[in-house]
Order: structure tokens, then C-alpha cells, then sequence
């Protein structure tokens, strides 16, 4: 099976990869072990998030960091076996979330921020999915005056970066979701990100028109990567893959391919949970809105209202553990009135990060036609199609949408 590129990884980055390549006339194979958009791309809270110019960073406030430390928090949950191996990465994440370096990972990452809406609109017209679209924005919920005092200064800050939002009282915001309990004191309403009813959904649909397109999909183990007579070489179970190009677009696996290569690439996993609730009798969740304090994101999707949360440092291949989940759903039932649970068993995904908060995008470094797509951590299903654009625009010799440097792969 010859064709120009491979692409491995059929989440949304890999998806939105291969059909930009393919939009540009290369001949383009997509390769995963399962569907397109059955691992961490199905999972998310399915925000395109265009509010969140700033990376998600360590926290530097002492107060903070005992509240994570002593592992009963919501929002971060850890390990204690899995600290010795992660604590080195952690430190350089520290190190990466200092003022001054927050500062520059934000001005690198914002021309991706700002593409983000606009390069998903485009797939999702083309690939007449737009009914999966919401462009009403999202709620930052505040259950005290303190907290949206908070929220307005962060806010305000953001004001810079051309961002839309509105600050609403309780009955303001009883108005645009009735459901919520009127105990809340107010929220921040971002009107600029856009919103899906179904991520795993979206990433099919890109697929789907992929394929409509002439390109091709194959299920493949992409650990059987091997480089002969100037190709790159991948068998499958149609065939052995034989490409001149490979794209390593495989999130969280990424450093299963990359590492018996020689790359040696620090990146970590946060994982996070799911569970979809039915809605209580005579209630309705019209967008997203987020609890800081309770650690989750409550999402409207196809399969009932999605329940993600927060961060839990684990290794990537360990056994769930989604007492987070059941910390969140508490809290969330006080905020709005779920019914009872959809499915048995949480979902469980696996967040790609790297300790600078920026995605790999671009060649390899010291292998020809090898290209890397990975390390979006908490924006893999914003930023897929933006940065899906960037990299074949950099395999194509055009000019590229956003500067490169800061995601090359030997930064490190």
C-alpha cells in the first residue's frame, strides 16, 4: 500500500492532519488501532475553547499547592506511587509556570487560540456536522461574591486579547439556564467559544469526510513503525503501509513510537473522567458551564448531560480510579439537578502534556520525512484542526499560518 503520507492517530489532531494534507494533494493514509475518535478525543467536555488564551499553568500560591498536595481535592488528585517517576516533570512544570515564562508560552500559543473557531467552522461545514455546533458560549459558575470578584479580575485581564464575555448576577444568570440552583451568586458568561454536542462525533465526521475525499483508513499498531530504503514502512492488517512521510499524531502514545527511535520527548498524562447523566424530570442544560471549586465541567451532549473532571496524575496505562468523579458528581448535584447515571462504568482519558504547555508540531529533527503532532494537553480538540494546518503547511513548503519555532520538537 503506497502513499505519500501516514498519518498515525486518529484523534482529532491526526484526523484534522491528514485532511489538510490531503487538501493540498498528498495521498494520505490514516492509521489507528481503533476508530477515528474512540480515545481521548471521544471524552472531553467538547469546548473549542477560544477564552483559555492562557495555558493551564502550576499553581504558584502556596495555599494551592497544600490544598493538591494533600490529595483530597477535587479538581487534582495524584498516585502516591506514580510522585517518584513524575516529580522531575512536575519540577520542570513548576519551572515553565513562573510568571515571566506563563507570559511567553501565552504569546506563543495564542496564534493557535485565536485560529481555533474558525479552522473548526470551516471542517465543520465541510463535513456537515454543524448541528453539532452550539455558539452560544460557556458559564464559569461562582457560588460566592468573592469568587466572581475574582472572575471579573481575570476577566478584565483577558479584555486585551479581544475576548467577549459578560458578567451576570443570579438572575441574570437564572435566565440563561433556569436548571442551575438559584443559590449560585453569578457567573462569567465567554461568549466567544463554541461548543459540541458530541466531540467523538465531530472527530467522525472529519473522518467521514476524509474518506469521502479518496483517503484512506487502516487499522495498524503504529509501535511496528520502521524506517528501509528511504520510506517508512507499517504493516496493517490491509497490508503493509509503505509512506515517503509518517506523522506521529498519537496524543498520550506518542512516546511509544518516538522512543525506540531515539526521541526523548518529557511528556506526561493527565488523566480525566466521564459519566453521562440522564436530566433530572422537567430540566434542560442549554451550554457548558464550569465549577472551579468543584473541579468539573457539566457539558449538554448527545448522550445526556457529560460530567468531566479535573486532573488526576496517574500512570497512563493504570487502572481508573475515578474517585474524582464521584467527589465531582456530589457538587454537581448541588448545582444542578442531575438524574441518575447513564452509564455503569466512568470513562477514563489521558491528556498529552508537556511541562512548557506547548503541542510538538513540526519535523522530527534528525530522521527525514518523520513529523510530530502531539502535546496539546487540555486543548487537543480546540487546537486539532488549527495546528492539523500548521503541520502540512511545514510539510508542503508553504507559508505557515502561525510562527512554527516555538513547537519544534528539539526544543527540549
Amino acid at each position: 500500500m503506497d502513499n505519500d503520507v501516514a498519518v498515525l492517530g486518529a484523534g482529532i489532531v491526526g484526523v484534522s492532519t491528514a485532511l489538510h494534507l490531503q487538501a493540498k494533494g498528498r495521498s494520505v493514509v490514516l492509521v489507528d488501532r481503533r476508530g477515528p475518535g474512540e480515545e481521548t478525543s471521544y471524552g472531553n467536555a467538547g469546548l473549542i475553547e477560544r477564552a483559555s488564551v492562557v495555558p493551564y499553568a502550576f499553581p504558584r500560591n502556596a495555599l494551592t499547592v497544600l490544598r493538591f498536595a494533600l490529595n483530597q481535592s477535587a479538581d487534582v488528585r495524584y498516585h502516591w506511587r506514580h510522585l517518584p517517576r513524575i516529580a522531575p516533570w512536575l519540577f520542570q512544570y513548576w519551572r515553565h509556570s513562573s510568571p515571566g515564562r506563563l507570559a511567553e508560552a501565552t504569546r506563543d500559543m495564542l496564534p493557535l487560540i485565536e485560529l481555533c473557531v474558525s479552522e473548526h467552522m470551516r471542517m465543520l461545514q465541510d463535513a456537515d456536522a454543524t448541528h453539532l455546533a452550539r455558539q452560544n458560549g460557556w458559564l464559569e459558575i461562582c457560588r460566592t461574591p468573592k469568587d466572581l470578584g475574582y472572575s471579573i479580575k481575570t476577566a478584565e485581564s483577558l479584555l486585551k486579547y479581544g475576548l467577549s464575555y459578560d458578567v451576570l448576577e443570579t438572575q441574570q444568570l437564572l435566565e440563561l439556564e433556569p436548571s442551575v440552583n438559584a443559590s449560585t451568586f453569578g457567573a462569567i458568561h465567554w461568549r466567544d467559544p463554541v461548543t459540541v454536542s458530541s466531540p467523538g462525533a465531530v472527530t467522525k465526521a472529519y473522518a467521514e469526510l476524509f474518506l469521502r475525499r479518496g483517503g484512506k483508513f487502516v487499522h495498524a499498531d503504529a509501535r511496528g513503525l520502521k524506517q528501509a530504503d528511504g520510506h517508512w514502512c507499517l504493516p496493517s492488517v490491509a497490508g503493509n503501509i509503505r509512506v515517503k512521510e509518517v506523522v506521529v499524531a498519537l496524543g498520550a502514545w506518542s512516546t511509544d513510537v518516538i522512543e525506540p527511535l531515539g526521541y526523548r520527548i518529557p511528556l506526561a498524562v493527565k488523566r480525566g473522567y466521564h459519566m453521562h447523566f440522564s436530566p433530572a424530570d422537567g430540566v434542560s442544560l442549554r451550554r457548558p458551564i464550569l465549577s472551579e471549586y468543584g473541579g468539573f465541567v457539566l457539558s449538554p451532549m448527545l448522550d445526556g448531560v457529560r460530567l468531566t473532571t479535573g486532573i488526576e496524575l496517574a500512570p497512563r496505562d493504570s487502572a481508573p480510579t475515578p474517585i474524582q468523579l464521584d467527589m465531582a458528581e456530589t457538587v454537581a448535584r448541588r448545582l444542578f439537578p442531575l438524574g441518575k447515571r447513564v452509564e455503569q462504568e466512568a470513562w477514563m482519558g489521558v491528556r498529552p502534556c508537556l511541562p512548557d504547555m506547548k503541542p510538538v508540531i513540526g519535523h522530527a529533527g534528525r530522521h527525514p520525512g518523520l513529523w510530530f503532532n502531539f502535546g496539546h494537553a487540555h486543548h487537543g480538540f480546540t487546537l486539532g484542526p488549527v495546528s492539523g494546518r500548521l503541520l502540512a503547511e511545514q510539510m508542503t513548503g508553504e507559508k505557515p499560518i502561525a510562527n512554527p519555532s516555538p513547537y519544534r520538537a528539539d526544543r527540549f
